[in-house]
């Protein structure tokens, strides 16, 4: 027996849902002839198993002849789920329906039926325009070329050939064009996602470096939906990236209105459809526009109700984490920690469930906000508890600008604990944190000094004439773009006002979010 026995074969009968164990079951049963489905109990066995244990199998099965050769049994099962899987999604899903067309009409080409393979692949040819297929519609195009050659070229003409040329090379342009998009995007988003939005002119520019090469991409007349679904989330990904916010919610807007006119696209490409929703909310939320977040929420919210059986595992789990992302932020910057409080159980739940499937970054969004929540709710044992989510997670990538922020609040954290012992060696420690990251800015810098300070205060009088002075200086940084991104993780200022004017810091945060409004 393995010592280091593969989980491969549970985790993928995990993740089946009900139906598609059942019809696995079905499926295994028509293909196993004159002897008992192994299969299908070791299938049930490991589905039973809450975590994987091949030891247990072995025992179970003990004395049984396919344990011989275990390896072998179990990458058959493996393969026979997924060749059932292939089975049931097959009529569901456009890309296996055109892979199936073309396996038949291979079958009617090996066999010289030429007509009967032109008349499937018209019918393929169809289906993959009207899904913009564009890979397939290439690999139609091949397939159109070997028949004509095959058959001596007795059905074509010199403008039958030149429209096949001209079909073929509009359909290679676009496909470049998806190529050259998609790998912008993809150096874009890699950045994004580890540093954050600019916070200095160099890194604008160096934003500004990655967006020349969309600048200079030569498009077609006409765009696919892809394409231009796709032109329009590089610019908004851009703008946002060089804090031009108007112009970001702008391009998002153009791009849901984009989904809006294709409405069948809308089951087609959730996801797409789902991250421009949140990310418009995201930046209504940076202007305060209550009515176009609460309407564009309610939305995010019954999205999952449109598409009922069609959300696949990656769909549910960014519907979870974003949902309630987009929910909390919201919630938090309204002031409402009390109700933000309430989808704790919810998320923890989720994160349970998901664990191994949500990246760091999700896991370490929902996290910070769930803090800040209970911060705000002046439950702040609860709120370390979130904040050491991030602060111990190994697998978060240490660069990344939440990471930071989370040091940040938990020193914010231990000073409402009143924990003074420990709040020095926590100081140094984020000093440390923080000069090994090498991304330091004013606002880190100014922060940390005033709160060194603070915690060394021998008195009241002491602490409210620092208070004073640290809120000056930070005030000036809101109004300064590449040191505001701080204050949209967790609003320093107004925790600063809350104890200058010894308020809570839900009563003030509430009542800048209303004057925000008026």
């Amino acid at each position: 027996m393995s010592k280091t026995a593969s989980p491969a074969l549970f985790e993928l009968i995990e993740s089946l849902t009900k139906s598609e164990k059942r019809y696995f079951k079905i499926y295994a049963s028509r293909h196993t002839i004159g002897e008992e489905n192994n299969g299908i109990r070791i299938f049930d066995f490991i589905d039973q198993q809450d975590e994987f244990e091949e030891e247990a199998i072995y025992d179970h099965f003990k004395g049984e002849a396919f344990l011989n050769q275990f390896p072998i049994t179990k990458n058959r099962l493996y393969e026979q789920i997924i060749s059932s899987l292939d089975a049931f999604h097959s009529s569901k899903n456009q890309d296996a329906q055109l892979f199936k067309m073309l396996h038949s009409i291979n079958i009617l080409y090996s066999k010289g039926l030429y007509d009967h393979a032109v008349g499937e692949l018209k019918k393929a040819k169809r289906l993959a325009k009207k899904h913009n297929k564009l890979a397939i519609l290439l690999q139609i195009a091949n397939e159109e070329k070997k028949i004509l050659e095959t058959q001596g070229y007795k059905k074509a003409d010199a403008i039958s050939l030149e429209k096949h040329a001209e079909e073929t090379f509009d359909l290679t342009a676009q496909y470049n064009l998806f190529n050259e998009l998609w790998m912008i995007k993809s150096k874009l988003f890699i950045r994004l996602n580890q540093f954050g939005q600019a916070r200095s002119q160099e890194e604008v520019e160096e934003y500004t470096n990655l967006f020349k090469a969309f600048k200079s991409i030569k498009k077609p007349k006409e765009i696919t939906f892809k394409n231009q679904y796709l032109i329009h989330h590089i610019k908004s990904a851009y703008n946002f990236a060089i804090l031009n916010n108007n112009e970001s919610l702008k391009t998002l807007k153009a791009n849901l209105e984009h989904f809006k006119k294709n409405s069948t696209k809308i089951k087609e490409y959730p996801n797409q459809y789902f991250s421009i929703l949140t990310n418009i909310i995201h930046l209504e939320s940076k202007f305060g526009n209550s009515n176009a977040i609460h309407s564009h929420l309610n939305e995010l919210k019954a999205f999952p109700h449109q598409l009922s059986s069609n959300i696949t595992n990656d769909l549910a789990i960014k519907l979870f984490s974003s949902i309630n992302s987009i929910e909390l932020k919201v919630l938090n910057q309204e002031g409402n920690f009390e109700k933000a409080t309430l989808l704790a159980d919810g998320i923890k739940e989720g994160m349970a469930k998901y664990e191994s499937e949500i990246t760091p970054f999700r896991k370490a969004y929902l996290a910070f906000n769930m803090s800040i929540a209970f911060f705000g709710n002046e439950d702040f044992n609860q709120s370390l508890k979130w904040i050491n989510l991030i602060l111990n997670n190994k697998e978060l990538d240490q660069k990344e600008d939440i990471v930071s922020f989370a040091h940040l609040v938990n020193l914010l954290i231990h000073f409402e604990l009143k924990n003074d012992t420990l709040l020095p060696y926590a100081i140094k420690s984020t000093k440390r944190f923080l000069t090994k990251r090498q991304r330091t800015f004013k606002f880190e810098t100014i922060f940390l000094k005033q709160l060194t300070k603070i915690s060394n205060a021998q008195s009241n009088y002491e602490i409210e004439d620092l208070l004073q002075n640290v809120d000056e200086e930070i005030a000036a940084l809101k109004n300064d773009p590449f040191e505001s991104v701080a204050f949209e993780y967790f609003d320093f200022h107004v925790w600063l006002i809350s104890k200058l004017k010894n308020k809570s810091f839900q009563l003030v945060k509430r009542e800048v979010y209303l004057g925000k409004r008026a």
